[in-house]
């Protein structure tokens, strides 16, 4: 470091003049200001010393330290290559792919690093096909980290593991399958290692026959498939499409449980829940979530779907089936789709039962096709042998049947004849089943149900230009059987049981709902099955008619229309008008419906007796023991029994206590819901609160023997002899 000297006088230029001299150190300044590096200056990480001398032997000794590997050889024959077999794991937490390690068998080459090293994958479970990718993705990254000192195997394999994901996504690339040929001549009439004279010609036609072939598939011309070519506009303004539609999924779809994303922003694991799960194959009713592929240029690129946890025979005719309707409606959004899948996967799956039927009837027709050539055949060559015996036999004459004789009693045409009737006659068979299948399904109609439970029929129903009228969503009002409330049950569907409490004293109820079709010869419009609870009116709830003209049922989800109402519309297919009214609504009870639904609760439980009368005060006022300014009881939800507080409950009980949401006041004895402070009938507070002995603008205390002394009020009104010291 360069001493500062201090600064020379003016009067002495060298520093003399005066005899007195300052002895004192020169200044210093910051040691942070002057040594301060500038970005220039900034070195990279020093290359360890042994990596220098012998590259070949740190590299790998690191990959033993950091693999472990199972397996270690060298070969002398190839100059020392050494060969690592290890396992590695992927790191990503959200790797899409179904795999669990990779089997690498590394090659270092004796020469390395100036000979490149090279990586063979031994997974078993891994296609040919993108085992290659890996390895050609393994000598990408090696060669753009060609030259560079610092670069190891390590810090390759590390770039291998963040890019694994991509090298399998890329196409499989197409390998060469080697089959060993095994000679099977000698089990053709030949016998073992012994090929007659005929046997070589036969081999050697045969031979003949598929080079000709292959050389007419050669000949052959290709049809030329253009690849798919996009301007940049296309490009931008479909990425800006994607972006926006995918954010607008992700706003609606990621506080869901089932709800997952791929790191690179492709696949969406989404929740689905078909609406007619019971009208699905059984291969396809399991399933409750789908992986939504969206390529990188949707909607330029075709969207697809894989349904999870279903059968994968079925489940592939209908993503192909969905994957062509997403091409032809281009213009719906993602979560547009999606709601299309949900709402009409039973559709699309009879659609390829449909398809596999026509395929199968298509196979038998070429296959009954094909018999009936080889027939045809096999009769053309009796016939040929039976033209060349009668040309050896000259002597002999043949003489001609009668063409009344040829269709009685001839062996072969008779029989084929019956049998061309019959096939023909089995044709008309399928053709009538097949287009009764092929009809277009309408809105799925309720079946005859069991007649149990609780009828609604509508005995003065009107119905003018309409065919059928069904119940799709039925809204009642049932009472509670235990304390007579009058609750709610909306939007109760076909065959779906829904559960419900009392909303004032908490038990529990089910109410299950079972349509049936109203018509001119039938008012009865299904059966409700109850428990814990009994029907006192119906709500207003909707109904789908069809169409009496051309027996169009109306769209989902149709009229909303309750008793006394009356309901005109007119047809969406051909615009007739229909009127149906509800005059009156009846309920009637063919058996107890809670023989046949599960209990809702355990054995009934004892109905405590409070003695309390509404507008007397409950005994101390509802306080206790363990909280004496506490003026109520508490209804616990667990039991459903009434103690002064949890810690009462659980003296008295053997089991943990549950929020009570029900409360006695206990100034009036009125049950309610639970509230804070006052009570909702009387407006008395049901918590005293603690007070310095004050009078605090009268919300304080108001009893003067309990007031503090310093507090004005509490001798005002007395003799001027028994105030205080403080007030004369």
């Amino acid at each position: 470091m360069i001493p500062i000297r201090p600064k020379p006088n003016g009067n002495n230029p060298d520093g003399g003049g005066s005899s007195t001299t300052t002895t004192s150190p020169p200044p210093r300044r910051d040691k942070q200001a002057v040594h301060t590096p500038s970005p220039s200056r900034i070195t990279s990480k020093p290359v360890p010393e042994r990596q220098l001398r012998s590259p070949r032997e740190y590299q790998i000794d690191q990959l033993k330290r950091r693999f472990s590997p199972l397996k270690e050889t060298i070969d002398p024959s190839t100059g020392g290559e050494t060969s690592l077999l290890f396992s590695l794991k992927p790191s990503d937490p959200d790797f899409p792919y179904d795999l669990e390690k990779l089997e690498c068998d590394l090659r270092i080459p004796g020469e390395y690093p100036r000979q490149p090293a090279r990586l063979l994958v031994r997974n078993k479970d891994i296609p040919r096909g993108f085992a290659v990718n890996i390895e050609r993705g393994w000598d990408r990254l090696v060669e753009e980290r060609k030259g560079k000192g610092t670069t190891t195997l390590l810090s390759v394999l590390n770039a291998l593991d963040r890019g694994l994901e991509g090298f399998l996504a890329e196409e499989k690339k197409e390998t060469v399958k080697i089959t060993v040929f095994k000679d099977s001549r000698h089990l053709e009439g030949q016998p073992s290692g012994v090929i007659g004279k005929e046997g070589i010609e036969g081999v050697s036609k045969e031979k003949n026959e598929n080079e000709k072939e292959k050389e007419k598939e050669k000949e052959k011309p290709r049809p030329y498939i253009p690849p798919e070519n996009f301007t940049r506009d296309q490009i931008a303004e479909a990425k800006a499409r994607r972006a926006q539609e995918v954010r607008q999924l992700e706003a609606r779809m990621s506080g869901l449980p089932l709800y997952h994303k791929s790191s690179d922003g492709v696949i969406y694991t989404l929740p689905l829940d078909p609406k007619r799960r019971s009208s699905l194959p059984t291969g396809l009713q399991s399933v409750h979530s789908v992986q939504l592929v969206i390529p990188l240029l949707y909607p330029l690129q075709p969207l697809r779907v894989l349904l999870n946890d279903v059968d994968a025979d079925e489940a592939e005719t209908v993503e192909e089936l969905f994957t062509q309707k997403a091409v032809e409606q281009k213009q719906m959004s993602l979560t547009s789709h999606l709601n299309y899948l949900a709402t009409n996967l039973h559709a699309l799956a009879k659609q390829a039962a449909q398809q596999k039927q026509k395929a199968v009837q298509a196979a038998a027709a070429a296959e009954e096709e094909g018999k009936k050539m080889a027939a045809d055949e096999e009769a053309k060559e009796a016939e040929h042998v039976a033209s060349a015996v009668d040309g050896e036999r000259g002597h002999v004459h043949v003489i001609p049947r009668p063409l009344e004789w040829t269709l009685v009693n001839a062996d072969g045409s008779s029989e084929s004849e019956s049998e061309t009737d019959s096939d023909d006659d089995y044709e008309l068979v399928d053709g009538e089943s097949g287009n009764a299948s092929g009809v277009t399904p309408g809105t799925a109609l309720p079946t005859a149900t069991a007649e149990r439970g609780t009828a609604i029929s509508f005995p003065s129903i009107e119905l003018h230009g309409i065919e059928l009228l069904q119940v799709t969503l039925l809204s009642l009002s049932v009472k509670c059987n235990r304390c007579k409330t009058l609750n709610d049950v909306t939007s109760l569907k076909s065959n779906v049981e829904k559960l419900a409490s009392c909303k004032k004293c908490a038990t529990s109820f089910t109410v299950r709902f079972r349509a049936e079709l109203v018509h001119a010869n039938s008012t009865r419009a299904g059966f409700i099955d109850l428990s814990g609870c009994t029907i006192s009116d119906m709500l207003p709830s909707s109904f789908i008619p069809t169409c009496g003209r051309c027996s169009t049922p109306y769209p989902s989800p149709g009229f909303v229309s309750v008793r006394g109402e009356s309901t005109t519309n007119v047809c969406r297919e051909c615009h007739a008008r229909f009127t149906f009214k509800l005059p009156d609504v009846k309920f009637l009870t063919y058996s107890s419906s809670q023989s046949h639904l599960p209990p809702t609760q355990g054995p009934k439980r004892k109905d405590q007796k409070l003695g309390l009368h509404a507008g007397d005060p409950l005994p101390a006022k509802g306080a206790c023991a363990h909280y004496k300014r506490s003026y109520r009881w508490f209804r616990f939800s667990c039991c459903n029994k009434v103690y002064p507080c949890d810690k009462c409950h659980q003296q008295a009980e053997d089991h943990v206590d549950e929020w009570a949401n029900r409360m006695i006041c206990g100034w009036c004895s009125r049950e309610q819901n639970y509230r804070v402070e006052n009570c909702a009938f009387c407006g008395r507070s049901v918590v005293r609160k603690r007070t310095g002995g004050f009078w605090e603008g009268g919300k304080g205390t108001r009893d003067k023997v309990l007031m503090r002394r310093g507090d004005r009020r509490k001798y005002r009104n007395k003799k001027d002899g028994n105030k205080s010291n403080k007030e004369k």
